[in-house]
């Protein structure tokens, strides 16, 4: 086992594929529909875009030095347990699994059945959605040279088949919008509104899963050195993709086909090519979603890992075969999200996972101010770059989205606080810590 566990590690590519993978998915290709209820400004919307990005990138700045201070594999609740409390990261890796990962998992998949439904009528959208999570989740189990080589050409097909869409979509469609290209006067007051709030948790929702290559540090080749590297590399990718096609998606169809509707991909490729490209879109983003559901079933089943390493009322999540996979973790992971995939709908779970996803790595990135307070930081390791000024900049465009959500959407607000509590009361059942 120990010799598995030095030899077989993912590499930059592969770790960077599982970034990129983890954040393009289903939040770039659904989101846009909800933002343009509230704003209709496309230089607005777009704004959003970058205004998600920077605070990513931001994010994924802090993460870096979090994962290179303190390595391990876990994410949040490694950087929480061990700079707070541990019951604050049993409480985030119990969030990061029920939230983090199967409810967005289960999205992926329900979206991936849905595209995959505009080719075929005849699928059944459910079964293909609970067939791609449970024959994905298997491959994981089966072996780490397996999964980190599919999950890289899946990753690869997908920026591929993104550059094409763009590239075509903007060459040869007929329908082009006249955009502009820079905010007017009378956009500027939108943008501290509670809708261009509201509208930027859609957008941190699309950009989650920057921090995905922290829940496997251990399986990382080197993680000190390329961390922050994998990190940044994968978010400024997907900041220039997601622009791109919001671009995209806005000039090529009219803003009042796109409002309210969750498949503008397939929209925005209707009006490009007709409607025999918006079935080809439809295929596309079937394909793509495979690579987002693939990545988020390698990264997630780690945290309930490293959970089973610390607790013992959860020990046999921890168990792993001769390649060093935790494969009762993974299917954990599969069966909580074949579940959500039977009984999810969308806007909602996904307004709610944004709020508690930001609540989680609202912590996480204060956390580096703790770190350094507690002594904690080595001189020779990765800093975050710009100190204290990039953490500052997401906890405060965190803090501001999250207001507003508690404002203007209670309920989902208020579900995302009852299953942190939920998750303390699990912590206060599972006893005490081992060691």
């Amino acid at each position: 086992m120990a010799a598995t566990e030095l030899t077989q590690k993912f590499d930059q590519k592969t770790a960077i594929a599982i970034v990129v993978a983890n954040m393009v998915g289903t939040g770039v290709f659904t989101s846009l529909g909800f933002q343009l209820l509230d704003i209709q400004s496309v230089s607005m919307i777009l704004s959003l875009w970058v205004i998600g990005g920077i605070a990513a990138l931001c994010g994924a700045l802090t993460y870096a030095e979090l994962g290179a201070q303190l390595p391990r594999s876990g994410g949040e609740y490694n950087f929480l347990g061990r700079l707070y409390h541990p019951s604050f990261g049993f409480v985030s890796g119990w969030v990061s699994i029920t939230v983090g990962f199967a409810a967005p998992i289960a999205l992926a998949a329900m979206t991936f059945g849905a595209y995959l439904g505009a080719v075929l009528p005849d699928i059944n959208q459910t079964l293909a959605a609970s067939l791609l999570v449970v024959l994905l989740g298997l491959m994981h189990c089966y072996s780490r040279t397996v999964s980190g080589k599919t999950q890289l050409i899946f990753t690869l097909l997908k920026v591929i088949l993104i550059l094409i869409f763009s590239v075509a979509a903007l060459t040869f469609s007929d329908h082009e919008m006249s955009l502009p290209k820079l905010p007017v006067a009378s956009d500027l007051g939108s943008l501290s509104s509670g809708a261009f709030a509201v509208a930027l948790i859609y957008v941190n929702y699309a950009y989650t899963g920057w921090n995905a290559a922290t829940y496997l540090i251990d399986e990382i080749d080197q993680p000190a050195k390329r961390l922050p590297s994998i990190l940044m590399i994968g978010t400024l990718m997907v900041m220039a993709f997601y622009v791109l096609l919001n671009y995209v998606f806005l000039a090529v169809a009219p803003i009042e086909a796109l409002q309210g509707k969750v498949e503008v991909g397939v929209i925005a490729a209707e009006y490009a090519f007709g409607s025999l490209g918006g079935q080809l879109m439809g295929l596309m983003l079937s394909l793509l979603l495979i690579s987002t559901v693939s990545a988020m079933l390698m990264a997630g089943p780690r945290v309930l890992q490293v959970i089973g390493q610390d607790f013992s009322m959860f020990n046999r999540l921890a168990k792993t075969n001769d390649d060093g996979l935790p494969q009762i973790a993974i299917l954990t992971v599969v069966a909580l999200s074949v579940a959500f995939v039977l009984t999810s709908s969308f806007e909602s779970v996904l307004v709610f996972s944004g709020f508690v996803l930001s609540l989680n790595t609202l912590f996480t990135v204060g956390g580096v101010f703790r770190l350094r307070a507690k002594g904690l930081l080595k001189k020779d390791t990765y800093q975050t770059w710009g100190y204290p000024i990039t953490p500052l900049i997401f906890l405060g465009l965190t803090l501001w989205t999250l207001i507003y959500i508690l404002i203007q959407r209670p309920e989902e607000a208020l579900a995302g606080l009852l299953v942190i509590a939920v998750g303390f009361g699990f912590y206060w059942v599972s006893g005490r810590v081992k060691g």
